[in-house]
């Protein structure tokens, strides 16, 4: 008995689009737009609708699941032995090459009853022939990622046998194998989910006889699949090809950029290749054009570092300076900043390699270093824009530092960024770039760093006691911030549930070191005196460091103790 045909009639009465419509998961001209490709070139609807981009692959197979009365197996539910398969076909008395080829896979539940998965169990000519191959078995058809059968298919086709098929140098075939449906189905999947689960960059790694995609996810590189080396050269050619770069170039770096809808979002991704031993290890930076509104109270400041910012943001001159790493937010900060500054008076320009996140009201200007269209550059057109404010993505080089304490002393408000390791390096770091010290001591309102830490999930975070090094540590913050550790302390560590992908963590929030210029450190700088030195100074206007701030919203149950240490490192917080 076959238990799909219970449902057969039930598909007329309620189409895909019309639940997928009705959960929210798509539009109407997405619907429309998927039933004037469907009526052209045929195809499931579903499957379209993922192909251009409106839904991702799983809010069809929930939908699918709704209409079809069936089961949705994961990669943990279905067995991972090709052998239990194999078993199975060799069973059918059916070609092994007719099921590798029709992309259905079959094990057995029970004595009377077998399991199949593939991509479209709607087909009447499989049912018809998988009715025939097990005549006395039920048929238990269930719904799978396409993902998850593709590694199965390929560790099926492995155990049979390897065809051997050296794809490396032929232009031709790497653009025929990038455009085959499961090719263009896997990099599009690739790419719904990460979007779906918050992934900042997908990574495709290839070694020697297998291949990861990995996703960063709040800020820490997540496994998601492991496929056959043998699929690597078709996949690295589709993400290629769409991203407009050069298949048969494998030996140079390459950059490029694709525009998509994914998952009914409008997304710009940026990808970068570069040749390693085992193959491309490809990159792509995942932009969503509509972002999410920040602020400055969203991000994570703290009530006494967040006045203090607000307040210097909105003088009419100087330079305030984020620092940080690269991916520790400094972006975000800056966008926070500006969305709280503009006001429809003042004239905001903004000068960024690239333009990550687009802020109505204000002019934003893209770099264009191969033609020579460079920060400085820029700047010096800039400035004849008679702007009120100024953002500069991020201080390189002597020149643009050189510009950007120019523009502070004829009147302007700079924010930028630079890349060292703590707030107070930034006066050092100036000043080796050419900037003489009294000019940095004289422009510079604020230098802060900053980084991003895990937010514990809610649903699963579990209490905790931390060690006594770090407790001792929090008496002393108390004493030096009464205010900001009045409240009892709720610590909790990370546990791990489905909610958070079993990492314990979901978003995350800035830990944050702020310096405010008064006349005395701005005395220090002008005598170059040394980092520790500044620090004691510092301490006296209510500066604490990433560590002593980390531990705080650790305090307040915003993250974990580990969390903190793991970016923020252990310096001052003994063991147990």
């Amino acid at each position: 008995m076959n238990v799909l045909t219970k449902t057969a009639d039930a598909v007329v009465q309620t189409t895909i689009g019309q639940i997928l419509l009705k959960r929210g998961f798509i539009g109407e001209n997405d619907l429309a737009k998927a039933l004037s490709f469907q009526s052209s070139l045929g195809g499931r609807l579903g499957a379209i609708l993922v192909r251009i981009g409106s839904v991702s692959e799983d809010h069809v197979l929930e939908a699918l699941s709704y209409q079809l009365g069936l089961e949705i197996v994961t990669s943990e539910t279905m067995p991972q032995d090709p052998a239990i398969y194999l078993e199975c076909i060799k069973g059918s008395g059916i070609e092994a090459e007719w099921w590798i080829d029709q992309g259905v896979l079959a094990w057995e539940l029970d004595p009377t009853t077998v399991s199949v998965i593939c991509r479209d169990p709607l087909s009447p000519s499989l049912q018809e022939a998988l009715s025939a191959a097990f005549p006395e078995k039920s048929l238990a058809w269930a719904l799978p990622r396409n993902r998850d059968l593709d590694l199965m298919l390929d560790l099926v086709r492995r155990s049979l046998a390897d065809d051997g098929r050296d794809v490396s140098g032929d232009v031709a075939l790497l653009r025929e194998l990038a455009e085959e449906a499961p090719v263009v189905e896997l990099v599009a999947n690739a790419l719904a989910q990460a979007v779906n689960e918050g992934a900042s960059d997908i990574h495709v790694e290839p070694r020697e006889h297998e291949f990861d995609i990995r996703y960063r996810i709040d800020g820490v590189l997540q496994n998601r699949l492991t496929l056959p080396r043998s699929r690597f050269d078709a996949v690295a050619s589709r993400i290629k090809l769409i991203a407009g770069l050069d298949i048969a170039e494998r030996r140079l770096p390459q950059d490029g950029r694709i525009g998509l809808r994914i998952s009914g979002k409008d997304l710009d991704v940026r990808v970068s290749c570069l040749p390693g031993v085992w193959g491309e290890s490809i990159v792509m930076r995942l932009l969503l054009k509509e972002q999410k509104h920040f602020t400055l109270q969203r991000i994570g400041m703290a009530a006494d570092q967040l006045e203090i910012f607000s307040r210097l943001a909105n003088e009419p001159y100087g330079i305030i300076l984020v620092t940080g790493p690269t991916g520790s937010g400094k972006s975000t900060t800056l966008k926070a900043t500006l969305e709280e500054i503009k006001d429809g008076k003042r004239k905001i320009i903004t000068v960024e390699d690239p333009v990550e996140y687009n802020i109505p009201g204000v002019t934003q200007v893209q770099t264009k270093a191969d033609i020579g269209y460079t920060f400085a550059r820029a700047l010096r057109s800039i400035l004849r824009q008679d702007p009120d404010t100024i953002m500069i993505g991020e201080i390189r080089d002597g020149e643009t530092a050189q510009i950007a304490v120019q523009a502070s002393l004829t009147g302007h408000m700079v924010f930028s960024t630079l890349h060292t390791n703590d707030a107070l390096t930034a006066f050092t770091r100036l000043i080796d770039m050419g900037v003489e010290p009294f000019l940095v001591a004289s422009t510079v309102r604020a230098v802060m760093a900053q980084r991003l830490v895990r937010q514990l999930c809610p649903h699963c975070r579990e209490s905790h006691v931390p060690a006594h090094g770090v407790l001792e540590k929090c008496e002393q913050i108390k004493a030096a911030f009464p205010a900001l550790l009045a409240k009892p302390a709720t610590w909790f560590a990370a546990k791990g549930c489905k909610q958070c992908q079993h990492t314990g963590y979901r978003g995350r929030l800035g830990i944050y070191e702020m310096a405010a210029v008064n006349d005395e450190l701005a005395d220090m700088v002008l005598h170059q005196k040394t980092i520790p030195e500044m620090v004691v100074v510092a301490r006296k206007n209510g500066y604490r460091d990433l560590l002593e701030d980390g531990l705080i919203k650790a305090w307040h149950g915003d993250t974990s103790v580990e969390e903190v240490l793991r970016v923020a490192g252990q310096m001052g917080v003994d063991g147990d």
